[in-house]
């Protein structure tokens, strides 16, 4: 199959900080594009600062691009719900505030059967302490973040926040799940 016929799925998804979320998915093979971005609120191009000062009911999300044939959203979801915790509401670690919630902002009624499913099993197999707390609602639309924000870590390996938090996860990401990383990664 040519590259122009490659099928492309996108996922679209909050779990706190977007440069954390951002850097493991870069890494992770069949994606072929990760945005970071916002998403779930009412007002339209949010800035950074609006989106912090928590007046738009936007999350901080990245939108994930993938090859359904090379990764499936079940296994986009797998890896989200274990870089993340999906049972603080509107935190992660240090990172508080509406916008740092755990979300899925699923594209079609398949993207929401198979993430009320993952939740459901992850649930019943007790994978987490407390009960998790994923919004899963329909996407409406997504804002780009500034450019700054873009490939953050990649930029910035060597900024405090870098090396201290989101470090850790793609550390933990890339030793978990080796044997799905993209060449070079």
């Amino acid at each position: 199959m040519s590259e122009s016929a490659t099928i492309r799925e996108q996922a679209t998804l909050g779990g706190g900080c977007f440069w954390c979320i951002e850097a493991v998915f870069d890494d992770l093979d069949g994606v072929s594009d990760v945005v970071s971005g916002y998403s779930g609120g009412h007002v339209v191009n949010p800035t950074y600062r609006q989106v912090c000062n928590e007046t738009t009911g936007h999350a901080e999300v990245v939108q994930v691009t993938f090859d359904p044939n090379r990764i499936s959203f079940r296994d986009v979801l797998e890896v989200f719900f274990s870089i993340h915790d999906p049972t603080t509401p509107n935190r992660q670690g240090a990172d508080v505030g509406t916008q740092y919630r755990s979300a899925i902002f699923y594209h079609s009624d398949e993207q929401r059967r198979i993430a009320e499913e993952v939740i459901a099993e992850l649930t019943a197999a007790k994978a987490f302490r407390n009960p998790i707390v994923t919004e899963v609602t329909a996407f409406d639309r997504f804002y780009a973040a500034e450019d700054y924000h873009q490939e953050y870590f990649a930029n910035n390996t060597r900024q405090p926040y870098c090396q201290m938090v989101v470090a850790p996860k793609v550390a933990k990401f890339r030793k978990q799940y080796a044997d799905r990383l993209k060449a070079g990664a």
